[in-house]
């Protein structure tokens, strides 16, 4: 339950401006539920109409565990294995292209098949996170078969009250050593983003602003983005996904210039370790 640095920024920033692309609008049409706001906006998801996030609204990011949300928060992001918070816009995290921390058994003994690995046979393990290992997306087959593990998870989401997925790592084709290709992971989001729209849920395209300009594609419909102050990104997703953009800082400094350049969009400063509530690491501000 860690956040994702994005990684690879040599890479990131290179195709940087490739990333700014003509893409549709989301028609603003009113929001739903308390405390959710007139901006809301919806797009027509294909079953079912999906609420977007409320544009600049007060935001946390509870991915590291639920805790009461700090007064005047109306969006909050939180685990698929915590519940969504009572009366505000809430986001479902799923770790959608890596294992998660204490899931190896589960992929290594019942899924060996869907793990990427090297050309010793042994998995691919995410540089930057130890333990975590990719997951093979290299296929119509591997994938479809991953879709049907996550789609339960997402069908979790939805029918416990959450309005929206985050689906994390999007970005691991990056960190793979050319194994994964980016249309790879542009297909797999899309048939996350299919399923979620099929249950009502909102999806957010999660860092990879190299690729926001392929929107339409993904099938997303607004955009969380970790440190786009620090590494000058946040225009790109602004450019794709208007103001419905959600912002996580780590760093002081870069959260107070967020503040300032980008008063329309929900910005967030937390800890490392995006730690609950109590806990001795635990920094929290909003904009």
């Amino acid at each position: 339950m860690r956040h994702r640095s994005c990684s690879n920024r040599p890479m990131r920033r290179r195709l940087q401006l490739l990333a700014i692309a003509t893409v549709l609008g989301l028609q603003c049409r009113g929001g739903r539920g308390d405390g959710q706001g007139d901006a809301a906006g919806s797009v027509d998801g294909g079953s079912r109409t999906v609420v977007l996030p409320p544009e600049g609204a007060p935001f946390d990011y509870q991915i590291g565990g639920d805790y009461p949300p700090p007064a005047g928060v109306r969006v909050v992001s939180r685990d698929r294995g915590g519940e969504p918070a009572p009366g505000l816009y809430s986001i479902c995290y799923v770790n959608g292209f890596q294992t998660q921390p204490g899931e190896g058994d589960f992929w290594l003994t019942g899924h060996p098949d869907l793990v990427l690995r090297d050309s010793g046979g042994r998995p691919v393990v995410d540089p930057n996170w130890h333990g975590e290992m990719l997951l093979d997306i290299t296929s119509a087959a591997k994938r479809s078969a991953i879709l049907e593990i996550e789609t339960a998870w997402i069908q979790g989401c939805a029918q416990k009250g959450f309005d929206a997925l985050e689906v994390d790592n999007l970005d691991t084709y990056s960190r793979s050593d050319g194994r994964i290709a980016e249309d790879q992971a542009v297909a797999m989001i899309r048939a996350l983003s299919d399923v979620a729209h099929a249950v009502g849920l909102a999806v957010a395209q999660k860092n990879s602003s190299e690729i926001a300009g392929r929107k339409a594609e993904m099938g997303t419909d607004f955009a969380v983005s970790e440190e786009c102050n620090t590494y000058h990104e946040c225009y790109v997703y602004q450019s794709a996904y208007g103001n419905h953009v959600l912002v996580i800082e780590y760093e002081k400094a870069s959260f107070d210039q967020g503040c300032r350049a980008y008063p329309e969009l929900s910005i967030v400063l937390r800890d490392l370790e995006v730690s609950a509530q109590g806990s001795a690491n635990y920094v929290y501000e909003g904009c």
